[in-house]
Order: C-alpha cells, then structure tokens, then sequence
C-alpha cells in the first residue's frame, strides 16, 4: 500500500528505522554549537519539526526547557509517550509538544535557541514556504537568539547524486527492509526520493508501504539571502559535524546556525 509521509505507518516504523542514529552525538553538536555562538546562555529550546522526539528529549533530560512542534499527530503521540516515560532529575523538565505546521505555528512565546534537525527546512519545497518556516523561527527567537539546522547541500547533491540503497533493520520477531532511489529535479532544487519498506516475520512479509518524499537541497548564497530575508543573520555554513569547515562537493549535508538581529 502507499502511505501517506508523516502518517501512522512511517511514525510507527521511524524510530526503527533511525536507530542507528546518534542523536546523543547530534544534541553534543548542538551544545558545542550554543557555546561557539550563543550571544546569551540557552535556556529555552523550540525544536520545529521535532518528529517522535529524539532531539527534544535528550536536550530536556541535559536541563534545557524544550518545547516540540510537528504537523504529525501520529509522531508526537510516540513523542509524549518518551516524555511520560522519561525519569528526570529534580532540576529538569519534560519536554512539551504542539501539533503545527512550521511555516506558520504560533506558540507564544520567545525560545533562547531554535532548531530545525534531520533536514526539516528541505521539506519546505518553495522559496514561499521556505521563508515561511524562517520567519516563524525568527518569531520565537530572543533577540540575539540562536537558529541551528542542516539541510542537503547542493554543490555535494549535484556531485555524488542520488544512488539506490537499501537498509536492513532486525526486529523482535524478524527484521525491517527498505529499499530507497532518488531522481533529481534540478531545476527545482529538488530530490524525490522514493521509499518501499517490508515488515518481514519469520520467513513471511506480513506488510509492504511505499512512500515518496520530496526533498529541497540548497547553495550557499541562496541559503544567505533567504535566512537575511528572514531578518536573520547568517553565523556559519559548515560541514554537518565538523564546525568550521567549510562544505565542499562532498559534503552532503551542512549545518547551518545564524542569529536574530
């Protein structure tokens, strides 16, 4: 069957899928890159498109007050039920979070810092819902508050391009397989990556999804003028884990941080 991106079938199996990820690695880069920028100590956090959670919640049990937003329901349930489940110490707090759309969410309130993790920005496919989802960052950042995001990296996507992959993942009762292939609209800056998943048990596939997603890669300069736009300015464009070096052809994805006017 096709399942629609973001909906129960991919929340259920994302968290499967990723779990090869370091994101207690990821939140150590984003505390690094706090002390390198930061104007003023992060205290509060807004995590935009914070998916089951996996960056929220590692941040809130390091002592930062986090508040999650994603437009799946079926994400944040597996979100709060990591939250409810999580044992803190006296000083900290459970993360909270909002269903919303990151190109127009309101919470109501200034953040220290604002993140836009595992290339979230690159689902926003026009420059119209680009800027969107920038100026809503810059609507809930402090002044000389801190942006933190990585996006796909346009001289790096043209270079290597898309290849064919496939992943497997072992499960309880028999393992995850999800073959993946991209095509490329250049002229869009964009990457339609394709996706079909089999839930196999024992020696029977007891479920199959197919999913499409579209992906924004983005160029330097474009990236400058679209967070400026957004009254932002622009700190550094780096390789994804290596502050300050610079991208190249082979870096696929940047980090990208920049600070309210």
């Amino acid at each position: 069957m096709t399942e629609s991106v973001f909906g129960k079938g991919y929340a259920d199996q994302y968290d499967l899928l990723y779990s090869d990820k370091d994101y207690e690695a990821e939140c150590d880069l984003i505390e690094s890159v706090f002390r390198k920028h930061a104007q003023v100590p992060v205290k509060t956090i807004l995590d935009l498109g914070c998916g089951t959670g996996n960056h929220a919640v590692p941040l809130a049990r390091r002592g930062y007050r986090v508040t999650g937003v994603d437009v799946s329901e079926e994400m944040l349930t597996r979100a709060r039920e990591k939250a409810a489940a999580l044992e803190l110490p006296s000083r900290c707090m459970a993360p909270t979070f909002i269903l919303g759309d990151v190109r127009g969410v309101e919470v109501g309130q200034p953040f220290d810092a604002v993140l836009m993790m595992f290339a979230v920005l690159g689902y926003q496919l026009t420059n119209d819902d680009v800027l969107a989802a920038l100026r809503t960052v810059r609507r809930h950042l402090s002044p000389g508050g801190l942006f933190v995001c990585d996006v796909w990296y346009g001289p790096a996507v043209l270079a290597i391009r898309p290849a064919e992959r496939a992943k497997v993942i072992p499960t309880a009762d028999g393992k995850l397989i999800r073959a993946a292939s991209g095509v490329l609209d250049t002229y869009r800056h964009l990457c339609e990556v394709r996706y079909r998943v089999w839930r196999i048990s024992g020696d029977r596939v007891v479920s199959e999804t197919e999913e499409s997603h579209q992906m924004r890669y983005f160029f330097p300069q474009e990236l400058t003028f679209l967070v400026g736009l957004a009254q932002l300015d622009m700190t550094e464009i780096s390789a994804f884990g290596e502050p300050g070096r610079v991208p190249d052809e082979g870096t696929w994805n940047v980090m990208i941080t920049a600070q309210a006017h």
